[in-house]
């Protein structure tokens, strides 16, 4: 049986989620798109249609890991799932190491694949520290396609049962991609992948990068709330925001396939995304909100939303396909432009 205390953290979590005190700048306000009026484009032929992980979706969308274990999130992983499935977009479950421990909380993950059939992109997760053993049990759990391993040194340390000890985790990260045969996602947890961690993994060849950036869910806040406590809210702010994280990941490895997540609730900030180097976009704050206020239905009304405000958004810029983004003009401004400076002041400075 599952230990209480584990039952009890996983649903503090998502009560913590919804308690939260909202979603931060996500930085994609200082991206500056311009109107076409001549898009030479009729609506119903403009294709989001694309590919991740081999296989064919029909959004650059993704649900992004969530939860897994207890009861209550096995509802919540189901609806979620036929989500995905309705829509032909992949999904991410949460961090299955309390299915590695406990052989009950197995069927909490096991049903994304259930749902999804074989045809479904469907991603395991675990923590960068994990064993390559525990790696493959986590893909075979769920048959996946690749495997999320995810990094949240920050929300560890203001974590009372979190881990204390992260040295390593490069060359562990690196022995894991040597040994599974199937992709690896590194994935950041809201505290975004900086120039110099994408430069890292680029050297050990790592193809698949979500940048998990501020914007979204603050997890430090949630471990304050699960005690009542304002012990670690000097550190609310800490982070890298998504979109600044999104452009140092993609300039300082542009062969890398790169998921970007992070507050992103709204098709225009998909849209950045995409524009900014982004192969495919996460979401998950704005879709379980929905999901354990409205029900299933509202949840997946949400998301057909966003995918047609999407080709809206790509009939104003005049692009009929999801590759055709990548070479729309836009401009940076505030931030993110400061951003942009920094980056080739540090391509000078290293000769990267």
């Amino acid at each position: 049986m599952i230990d209480d205390k584990i039952r009890i953290r996983k649903k503090e979590h998502i009560s913590g989620f919804l308690k939260g005190v909202g979603e931060s700048d996500n930085g994609f306000g200082d991206v500056v798109l311009f109107n076409n009026s001549f898009p030479e484009l009729n609506f119903q032929e403009i294709s989001l249609e694309t590919t991740f992980l081999n296989k064919s979706i029909s959004a650059p969308l993704m649900i992004n890991a969530i939860t897994g274990g207890t009861k209550e999130a096995e509802e919540i992983n189901r609806d979620l799932a036929y989500i995905a499935k309705e829509l032909n977009i992949p999904m991410a479950v949460g961090s299955q190491s309390i299915a590695l421990k406990y052989s009950d909380a197995v069927k909490t993950f096991m049903c994304v694949r259930e749902i999804m059939g074989k045809e479904g992109v469907v991603i395991a997760n675990l923590s960068a520290n994990k064993s390559v053993e525990d790696v493959k049990k986590a893909l075979e759990m769920i048959e996946a396609d690749g495997i999320q391993l995810h990094l949240n040194v920050p929300q560890e340390m203001c974590m009372a049962e979190g881990d204390r000890n992260f040295k390593g985790i490069i060359k562990n990260i690196n022995h894991i991609k040597d040994s599974i045969g199937k992709p690896i996602i590194i994935k950041e947890v809201g505290f975004g992948i900086s120039y110099e961690t994408a430069i890292k993994l680029r050297e050990i060849g790592i193809e698949y990068i979500d940048v998990g950036g501020k914007g979204g869910t603050n997890f430090i806040e949630i471990e304050d709330l699960r005690y009542e406590s304002s012990k670690y809210n000097e550190f609310y702010s800490w982070g890298i925001p998504t979109a600044h994280s999104l452009l140092m990941t993609s300039t300082a490895y542009r062969e890398c396939n790169v998921i970007c997540s992070g507050g992103i609730n709204k098709s225009e900030d998909v849209i950045k995304s995409l524009i900014l180097g982004a192969d495919i976009v996460g979401v998950s704050g704005v879709v379980l909100r929905t999901l354990l206020e409205n029900g299933r239905d509202s949840a997946l009304e949400v998301l057909r939303e966003l995918i047609n405000n999407i080709k809206i958004y790509m009939m104003l810029l005049g692009k009929g396909s999801v590759c055709e983004l990548k070479d729309n003009s836009y401009m940076l401004k505030g931030e993110l432009k400061e951003i942009e400076e920094y980056i080739k002041k540090y391509y000078e400075n290293n000769g990267e």
